[in-house]
């Protein structure tokens, strides 16, 4: 976990700390003895979820975290904590600033909930052979921008 001051200015402050990682080995150890076979059936019941338009929340929710399952990939973010004389005035949690709700919405509409589904399975089975691997797995952690246009 690193922390950077971005700026200071006599007794104030502020800090961005970047949340912490899992380790690159255990992330590894994850895809090969639980990720890779997890996934197939996560992004199945995910779509199955979203098709059901009841299950849409859920399964939107689950196919954003596919990264997540894969590989124990977080999405990044930052604390941002602002400091005057010592003391902690404000601290907030910053992510990847979003495109609007109404164009991601239409665009899970128009392309996101179909093309999903081709590229989730696609990269599941490139994730099957060795020459493919990195390919599926870069697949797969793009899945919640090919979905909904979520950033990481």
């Amino acid at each position: 976990m690193s922390e950077i001051s971005l700026s200071t200015t006599g007794s104030n402050a502020t800090y961005v700390r970047e949340d912490p990682r899992v380790p690159f080995i255990l992330r590894v150890l994850w895809f090969f003895f639980i990720g890779w076979h997890v996934t197939l059936w996560w992004v199945l019941a995910a779509w199955f979820l979203v098709i059901t338009i009841i299950g849409m929340p859920l399964g939107l929710w689950m196919l954003n975290r596919t990264p997540v399952v894969l590989t124990l990939r977080t999405t990044r973010g930052y604390t941002v904590t602002e400091t005057r004389d010592g003391q902690t005035v404000a601290r907030a949690y910053q992510s990847a600033p979003q495109r609007s709700w109404l164009v991601r919405a239409l665009y899970f509409v128009l392309v996101g909930w179909w093309f999903s589904l081709g590229w989730s399975l696609t990269a599941w089975a490139l994730c099957v052979t060795i020459i493919g691997l990195p390919i599926g797995v870069a697949m797969l952690n793009r899945l919640p921008n090919v979905t909904t246009l979520m950033r990481q």
